[in-house]
């Protein structure tokens, strides 16, 4: 009966009942993934997982396997609000099956700029389409009993020194580019919960900002928001100013600061008071009651994560959205899509890779992964046969190895035993605890087994087998210290002296390699020592203490001749009627913790593209990236195909596109640029330098800086190809409606015509442009409206409604800090890209108004 009185209970007469050291335990939490309970209250705690491309569960060392859905730049492609409300809802589904009610998602900062490490995990880089985007994922969730954290509040956007940098940035650049998705999903969404980002903002930690995040700020007070602030995983920096700020919750736990600090801080030097703690924790109680409502089997059941489902639904739904996602951006001589009857090399390092998602935070064990060798295989039209050879590697670090390994009686994967140390420092007496695990990457950081010393040691072994004879690279990259032993034999030590590395968000080391020979098909016994302690040296702090990350990491795969793999490649394409190279970069390339350092692809992929399409005049170029990378073979390579991080299906996906299954409509939701300098400011302004990080670019992010410098991207903003042919025509734009912030719209329409003969789908877009009499400098042509048309029979016409609102017409006056609608002509472009406007049209403000909050 205990939750029950809670769900219906009075925050006010919960919070009454609670001691103090209760209201201050709210305020933290018990470990990586929960919030705390009180028992006697039935005050539940909550689960939370990460997202925003699946829902990993409750442990990393330990992962039970997820769906992994598109990367969000993949989802922000679509341009479909539909398609977008129900990835939200399948993961709320598959949040529930991990007994998780909250998830950490979605993320809608700003790309700024491409090498952002983090950048696939957003949007766009245009604040209406991340912000509309980034609500219809919210509502998919909240309506399905799962609570949205929408992040990284605010200004998260490059890795460089992330805790530390402050990003400077104008007041109407924060308020019109960063903050505006936030608004926009807070306006048609109201998710339950918001993440700070763990930078500062013009000089002040967003988690210590009462200007942002406080009962009188932006967020509280100026929008309305009623639910709950926590910190990103460490990213709480104090005690008393995170708290009279308003960061409600310090995630994870065990908590760094809300502990015997805070005591002291309430009942010695009174830095912080009582209503300060009671107002954080009515935040968290209500949190917890909203959800206990929404989802009452899920925050009262057993908490026992329950398998993934791969049933042919889920499958259908996970390949549609990835084919949706997917970009055509060049199509020389209808190369695509590949028909009947054709001789196809598939080459390339990805083709046979397991590349589903980027990774850190966003990383999860996919159930399955359909890679894009196995979807083209078995997908092939009539009398079409495929060759595969591998072109070159493109991995940062080894391949993991967990599905060549088995334990000793067979399981796949390999063990894991941890054992107390000895005063001296080596493992002693039996196993504490023992784990088959199916992953070669071990994360520590939310699960070590009860009972073990400060200092410890974890023993693990498997059996290796590989397909062929010969030499055989591995490597071990480690956040501790740790030995390889291949059969008997120390291989690799990073244990004794180590090389700082970006391993485990720039804890850990470069990966120490080694090679050696191998059989096919005979059993080569793995074993890899791991301690917590740190290497003798002195270089680094005790491990044994507090850490964010602890962990290791074994990789491996045949060592190679590079320039004979190459020659390989472009031997098989000549003598074939079609390639298709599958490019691009990984999960380590792209990744929490750290900033590309370049566009490039690495390792020799242009090298290999270049050779191919010279070889091969249909070479068919599929690009596995997150956000923007150079392709100096744009001219060269006769179709291209931005396919993104495309989740479990990606390779029917792929195969979906490239053999016509599927009519792409993908539309770019960044800009892609020939070279990094052509994003103006942006592109020498990603690192920190002396703790700050100059957003110089101001307004002009993306295609806005395009259209004010005039300088031509490789494929801009808003472009996508089709095997089917569109036109539109006949804008109409009605006067406004309404002469106030509250009741002003414009309505605009215009008619879209499939011209060709193939049945497809269209994105409108509309953007506006300010008078030119406005009173400071604005950006031209911002996107401000669209609709996908979809499905669109050959020779149909379809009429389109748009929308615009006070958010289209207005900027913000920094000096009188609100929302001003100027007097004057506005300028409407529609078209089908940023770069793709035929139609224009006006209408006419006759009288300025001003608005506040949303």
């Amino acid at each position: 009966m205990a939750p029950i009185k809670f769900v219906d209970a009075d925050i006010n007469d919960v919070l009454a009942q609670l001691t103090d050291e209760e209201k201050m335990s709210l305020l933290g939490a018990p470990n990586w993934w929960n919030t705390n309970k009180i028992d006697r209250l039935g005050v539940p705690g909550i689960r939370m997982s990460d997202g925003p491309n699946g829902v990993r569960g409750a442990s990393h060392f330990l992962s039970s396997p997820s769906q992994c859905i598109p990367c969000a730049t993949s989802m922000g492609a679509t341009f479909d609000l539909d398609l977008i409300r129900e990835a939200g809802a399948f993961l709320a589904a598959e949040a529930k099956l991990k007994s998780a009610v909250c998830l950490l998602a979605p993320t809608c900062n700003i790309q700024r700029n491409p090498l952002g490490g983090r950048a696939f995990e957003s949007f766009s880089e245009d604040p209406h389409l991340s912000g509309t985007l980034a609500a219809a994922y919210v509502n998919g969730l909240q309506k399905n009993g799962v609570a949205a954290t929408i992040k990284h509040f605010v200004c998260n956007d490059q890795e460089h020194q992330r805790t530390a940098a402050s990003s400077e940035v104008s007041d109407r650049a924060l308020r019109e580019i960063y903050l505006m998705p936030f608004m926009i999903a807070q306006r048609d969404a109201q998710p339950i919960a918001y993440m700070t980002s763990y930078g500062r903002v013009n000089g002040t930690h967003v988690s210590e900002s009462p200007w942002l995040i406080g009962d009188e700020g932006i967020l509280r007070k100026e929008w309305g928001f009623k639910g709950l602030i926590m910190s990103d995983w460490f990213g709480t920096y104090g005690v008393d100013l995170p708290i009279k700020a308003g960061l409600d919750l310090e995630m994870p736990g065990p908590p760094r600061w809300r502990t015997a600090l805070l005591m002291s801080g309430v009942y010695g030097c009174q830095k912080v008071i009582l209503s300060d703690i009671e107002k954080r924790a009515a935040n968290v109680l209500e949190f917890a009651q909203r959800l206990a409502r929404l989802s009452p089997q899920t925050v009262f059941g057993d908490g026992v994560e329950h398998e993934t489902k791969d049933t042919p639904e889920v499958k259908v739904f996970n390949r549609r959205l990835a084919s949706e996602g997917m970009v055509l951006l060049k199509n020389h001589n209808n190369a695509l899509p590949l028909g009947k009857g054709l001789k196809i090399a598939v080459i390339g390092p990805n083709a046979k890779g397991r590349v589903a998602s980027g990774g850190g935070s966003a990383f999860l064990k996919s159930s399955y992964v359909v890679r894009p060798w196995e979807g083209l295989s078995e997908n092939v039209p009539e009398g079409t046969s495929l060759s595969y050879s591998l072109g070159c590697y493109a991995h940062k670090y080894l391949p993991t190895l967990e599905t060549q390994l088995t334990t000793e009686s067979g399981k796949p994967g390999w063990t894991a035993a941890f054992f107390c140390n000895d005063a001296s420092g080596q493992p002693t007496g039996k196993p504490v605890g023992e784990y088959v695990l199916n992953d070669t990457r071990v994360k520590l950081n939310d699960f070590i087994p009860a009972g073990l010393t400060p200092t410890w040691t974890m023993k693990l072994s498997g059996i290796l087998t590989v397909e062929s004879d010969g030499p055989f690279e591995l490597g071990l990259t480690v956040s501790g210290r740790a030995k390889l032993w291949v059969n008997d034999k120390l291989t690799i030590d990073n244990w004794t002296k180590q090389r700082p590395g970006d391993f485990f968000y720039g804890q850990g080391t470069i990966e120490e390699k080694a090679i050696v020979e191998l059989t096919a098909d005979k059993p080569t016994r793995i074993r890899v020592e791991y301690t917590n302690t740190s290497p003798e040296d002195g270089r680094k702090k005790d491990l044994s203490q507090p850490a964010l990350m602890l962990g290791v990491r074994l990789g491996g795969c045949p060592a190679i001749d590079p320039d004979k793999a190459i020659e390989d490649a472009v031997t098989l394409a000549k003598e074939s009627d079609a390639a298709i190279l599958v490019v691009g970069l990984t999960s380590e390339w792209e990744a929490e913790g750290s900033d590309r350092p370049t566009m490039d692809l690495p390792t020799r992929q242009h090298e290999l593209i270049e050779k191919v399409s010279a070889a091969n005049s249909r070479t068919v170029v599929v690009v596995q990236a997150g956000s923007a990378t150079s392709m100096p073979y744009v001219e060269s390579a006769a179709a291209i195909l931005q396919a993104w991080y495309s989740g479990n299906e990606v390779g029917n996906a792929i195969a979906d596109v490239v053999f016509g299954k599927v009519n792409p409509s993908g539309k770019l939701p960044i800009s892609l640029p020939r070279r990094i300098e052509d994003i103006g400011p942006a592109a020498f302004n990603i690192r920190s330098e002396n703790g700050k990080i100059r957003y110089a670019e101001d307004l002009f992010v993306g295609y806005k800086n395009y259209t004010r410098t005039g300088v031509r991207p490789l494929f801009p903003f808003g472009f996508g190809l089709s095997y089917s042919n569109f036109s539109v025509s006949d804008l109409k734009v009605s006067a406004p409606v309404g002469k106030d912030a509250s009741s002003f719209s414009v309505e605009l329409s215009v008619n879209v015509a499939n011209t060709s003969a193939l049945a497809g789908s269209e994105v409108v877009q509309a953007y506006i442009t300010l008078p030119s009499t406005s009173k400071l400098t604005q950006p031209s042509q911002q996107l401000k409206a669209f609709a996908k048309v979809k499905n669109l029979s050959p020779g149909e016409t379809a009429s389109v409604v748009l929308v615009l609102s006070k958010y289209s017409v207005s900027y913000w006056d920094d000096r009188d800090n609100h929302w001003v609608a100027e007097e004057g002509e506005y300028t409407v472009d529609v078209g089908t890209s940023s770069a793709d406007l035929p139609l224009k049209g006006t209408f006419i403000v006759d009288k300025p108004f001003t608005w506040s909050g949303l």
